[in-house]
């Protein structure tokens, strides 16, 4: 017997090492579980940069929970000493009549939020990476920005292990089943037991929980970093914001400022399904090439020398709203964190709510959408 916890967390990505913090900064006695050792490039929380924003085209539900993050965001890194969020404006392009544009405007009228509505060459006199037809048109927030995925979960880890959380890495979980009210959590080194289980193990979750029935498909995500074929200065931090296009009716792709390792752009869900032990992590020439296809007439100094790739998994439901719930089978199992691609933003508020949930505190926030469907 590895020892006694309050809760057990399998899964130490955005979602979990957030939970962690917020269970140990309460006096919870916290074990965290990853079979790899976190930060890492294999799951979903990765990759250097992740945006956040506010006017959320999604779905205005979210922009509470959003201003929750940032608020959040700022408390942790006066506690960690370090950069975890950069404000670089955000501007959402698109078609007047599109999904983007007018769920983005939606969030921000119905929110009272700080933002524009720019034409095309508002846009191109104010950013000039960024290249919008005349038929577009663009949605300005100024509270939009970056956060630096890798340094948010390792400053949600330093923290847990500083107010006494145990952390374990490299530990596969084998299985876990009841344990009386609580749960045993096996390993290939030992067992553990713990009075309630937080499953945050992204695109591992079904793997986890088979009995569930979690209609959940994982997807594989190429980012890819560009050299900018000319003018560098249009793409730093200071002159270019995050930017989400709706090029095609429904289709997106995103990208960032250069932060000093080149343009970062991708295309927002349309990945194949996969299996999260048996990913493809290289990146074909035909990937890249699709991608630049979908950027380039709108970002044609962006189309220089191809710098590197990355592949991510997205963990999808089936309405693309996140899961947080309980086990249908077993109450003392909470389950969590499988966020269709755009979850990285939440973490901090996700996690303050995991633990919320798990020490029977009333939450402020509605979680109906996001309960079993």
């Amino acid at each position: 017997m590895a020892g006694d916890f309050d809760v057990a967390i399998v899964g130490l990505g955005a979602m979990g090492s957030a939970a962690a913090c917020h269970l140990a900064r309460r006096g919870r006695r916290v074990l965290g579980l990853d079979r790899f050792t976190p930060p890492h490039a294999l799951g979903s929380s990765h990759g250097e940069t992740r945006i956040i924003r506010e006017a959320y085209f999604e779905h205005p539900l979210y922009v509470p929970l959003v201003q929750r993050a940032y608020t959040l965001w700022t408390e942790l890194e006066e506690l960690a000493e370090r950069e975890l969020l950069r404000t670089t404006g955000g501007v959402m392009i698109g078609p007047a009549g599109g999904i983007l544009v007018e769920g983005a405007r939606r969030s921000a009228e119905e929110h009272g939020l700080r933002h524009e509505l720019l034409s095309a060459r508002e846009v191109r006199r104010r950013f000039p990476a960024l290249s919008p037809s005349e038929a577009m048109v663009g949605v300005w927030e100024p509270r939009a920005g970056v956060l630096f995925p890798e340094a948010c979960i390792e400053a949600h880890l330093e923290v847990a292990r500083s107010f006494g959380a145990t952390l374990v890495y490299g530990e596969p979980v084998i299985r876990w089943s009841p344990d009386g009210r609580g749960v045993r959590v096996v390993t290939p080194q030992g067992d553990y037991v713990a009075a309630q289980l937080l499953l945050t193990a992204g695109s591992w979750m079904r793997a986890l929980a088979p009995e569930a029935g979690l209609p959940l498909t994982v997807t594989r995500q190429v980012l890819c970093w560009f050299a900018p074929a000319a003018t560098p200065e249009h793409f730093a931090p200071a002159s270019c914001p995050i930017h989400l296009w709706e090029d095609l009716p429904g289709r997106f792709f995103y990208g960032f400022p250069d932060f000093g390792t080149g343009v970062k752009l991708a295309i927002h869900h349309e990945g194949r399904a996969t299996d999260p032990d048996h990913v493809r992590r290289e990146v074909g020439a035909g990937e890249v090439e699709d991608l630049r296809r979908r950027f380039r007439r709108f970002m044609p100094a962006a189309d220089g020398p191809l710098l590197r790739t990355a592949v991510c998994l997205y963990t999808n439901t089936p309405d693309e709203h996140f899961w947080i719930d309980r086990h249908p089978g077993h109450p003392q199992v909470l389950i969590a964190s499988p966020c269709s691609g755009h979850g990285f933003k939440f973490a901090s508020a996700i996690g303050e709510i995991l633990a919320d949930e798990l020490t029977g505190k009333p939450t402020s926030f509605d979680l109906e959408p996001f309960r079993r469907r």
